[in-house]
């Protein structure tokens, strides 16, 4: 083997041994009670001190991450939150569940008429999905954590994770401080039940797996309800808007700014 190869193989060896590394930083749980079970990574700040409490931020990823391995739910993000920076400024505890294969975030179903464009339909009510049944129960035992502040609780997604913020803000909406959702979507109807969580919508125009009309749809609601929803459209992005997003330098600082 040449050395320009050998050089090559070592950098691309060496770059996937880091990332293991950093992730490693993610503590692996699970939550399981009765029929429901979830599996979660978790990175607490540094130096942590359990006599303390810290803001908690939950992270729902999109369906492409979804499995049991407890490690694809940290694609999209996942670096963002091991920053040095990030660590520094912003100490806070911060959760990955991961949604089984089988499963879905929201109570949203699909339908096709021309074989490529589909068409999402939100539900109002009904039981929630197996995923998020157990994710509810996952997030109040976080909440009974001693070092947890009530008063701090974040969520946040993209595309499926994004649908699923959405369901869990009506659901749970006395809980959280703020959130955020990339490239979701919800049913109109249910954005009474939300409108005063402080929200940041994130969405690509160029999205063409899930229209960026849904979380327009959703920002026209909360103005017609009265309420001034931040809302960022990437003129160029089509569905991997995360990557903007996870980008934007204000995101942390005005989402772990809101509290109770």
């Amino acid at each position: 083997m040449n050395r320009i190869k050998l050089t090559t193989l070592m950098v691309l060896l060496f770059g996937l041994n880091s990332k293991a590394q950093d992730f490693k930083k993610y503590e692996s749980g699970s939550f399981i009670k009765g029929k429901d079970s979830i599996s979660y990574r978790v990175l607490f700040p540094e130096n942590f001190d359990a006599n303390k409490k810290y803001p908690i931020l939950f992270v729902l990823h999109g369906s492409g991450e979804r499995g049991n391995d407890n490690e694809k739910q940290l694609t999209h993000g996942g670096k963002l939150f091991l920053k040095e920076s990030v660590r520094k400024k912003f100490p806070a505890i911060v959760v990955f569940p991961q949604c089984s294969n089988d499963s879905f975030w929201a109570n949203v179903k699909f339908e096709s008429n021309d074989g490529s464009k589909r068409e999402f339909n939100f539900e109002t009510g009904g039981k929630p999905t197996k995923a998020m049944h157990a994710l509810l129960g996952m997030i109040d035992n976080f909440l009974d954590k001693p070092y947890v502040d009530n008063k701090k609780v974040y969520i946040g997604g993209l595309s499926m994770g994004g649908m699923g913020t959405y369901e869990l803000l009506r659901r749970k909406r006395k809980t959280f401080a703020a959130a955020f959702s990339i490239c979701g979507g919800d049913n109109i109807a249910n954005v009474q039940k939300y409108k005063k969580v402080p929200l940041w919508i994130f969405h690509g125009e160029k999205d063409d797996v899930v229209p960026v009309v849904l979380s327009t749809s959703i920002a026209d609601q909360l103005k017609v309800l009265g309420q001034t929803p931040k809302i960022t459209l990437y003129p160029e992005a089509n569905h991997n808007s995360w990557d903007s997003a996870f980008a934007e330098p204000e995101l942390l600082p005005w989402l772990l700014s809101n509290q109770k």
